[in-house]
């Protein structure tokens, strides 16, 4: 027997327009976070600010002087002695202003989440259901910051670059603030939940579940270059399952640390999370339709799935055959977060 709809709150308790313009608003910035992040790594600039200064990194170089000492404290770091030596003060600036630009919008969405958040809960404008979701997502926001100078700290001594581990922990975490804050608008709307047969509720969260092992990947591919290393598609080094995907030992180190298997597998996850989508289409439109419900709308979020996970594969194809220019490696990172937000949507809708 089809379950019968409810409400994730009832109409009472959804939250005012006020609070669900915040959360959407806070949304779209870490959204853009994700994109200037991408900006800061794919232009080398990730390792330019070589401190934490959580209060006074805040203020940039203003003086000759002080973009002097920033600079100097950059030449000490691997980085500039094997990488970038010789680089001129200007080309400094470049890639500090990436840098600090990421920085500086990770302070302002803290602001722009906190600051709010305590003036909806003085004012009792926040439904109780909402709060604890409400402050995990504050409390992972500072850890995010956090978790950054962990990273940023791995390509300050021995490294050229950061570790492919941390990047893609960072990467990771970011989208999850996402889905949290999509959770949290979903839950400020007051949606009803949808009528949903066991299988359809699992499978939905399957594919959740493998959008983000993608995104994991996803950082391991950028930590590792492995997206500048192998440029044809659909063959990978002239194979369908190229050679030398586990030449290191022990074996399960390929997965996080060969550039070619982490390719692969993140190729053949894409390939997987295609599969599974078009499968839940075909679900839900024969599952889910009854006398009472002729047209679903977890069928139309489905087949929506299917568009946003066919444009992101076109997307990662194009940048994977023109060496990942700026503007399609940016697009990639953006079509992962139009993924997840239509994922998790879905996820919740159906209870």
């Amino acid at each position: 027997m089809m379950p019968q709809p409810a409400r994730l709150f009832t109409s009472a308790d959804a939250a005012p327009r006020a609070v669900r313009l915040w959360l959407l608003v806070v949304a779209l910035m870490v959204i853009a976070m994700i994109l200037v992040g991408g900006a800061t790594r794919m232009t080398d600039s990730g390792l330019s600010i070589t401190e934490w200064k959580p209060i006074h990194g805040a203020i940039p170089p203003l003086s000759v002087a002080e973009w002097q000492e920033e600079f100097d404290k950059y030449r000490q770091i691997p980085e500039y002695q094997l990488v970038n030596k010789g680089m001129s003060l200007d080309e400094f600036k470049v890639i500090f202003w990436w840098e600090w630009g990421h920085r500086q919008l990770g302070r302002l969405i803290g602001v722009a989440f906190a600051l709010p958040l305590i003036g909806f809960w003085v004012a009792g404008m926040l439904p109780g259901r909402m709060k604890p979701l409400l402050l995990g997502l504050l409390a992972l926001g500072g850890l995010q910051g956090a978790i950054g100078w962990w990273m940023v700290a791995s390509g300050l001594v021995d490294r050229v670059d950061v570790s492919q581990y941390r990047l893609a922990v960072h990467l990771t975490m970011a989208f999850l603030i996402l889905a949290g804050l999509v959770w949290a608008l979903e839950l400020a709307r007051g949606r009803t939940r949808e009528p949903a047969t066991a299988a359809v509720r699992w499978m939905a969260g399957l594919i959740l579940a493998v959008v983000f092992a993608q995104i994991f990947l996803g950082g391991l591919v950028a930590g590792l270059r492995a997206g500048w290393a192998y440029n044809t598609w659909p063959l990978l080094d002239g194979a369908l399952v190229p050679q030398g995907l586990l030449i290191q030992s022990p074996w399960w180190i390929n997965l996080f640390e060969n550039p070619k298997t982490v390719q692969f597998d993140h190729r053949l996850i894409a390939y997987v999370l295609l599969a599974l989508v078009i499968f839940h289409a075909v679900q839900t439109a024969r599952v889910l339709p009854s006398k009472a419900l002729p047209e679903s709308r977890a069928a139309r979020r489905a087949t929506m799935l299917v568009a946003l996970v066919v444009g992101q594969a076109v997307i990662g194809i194009a940048a994977l055959v023109t060496v990942v220019p700026l503007s399609l490696g940016l697009a990639h990172q953006l079509g992962a977060a139009a993924v997840l937000w239509a994922a998790t949507v879905h996820r919740l809708r159906l209870g």
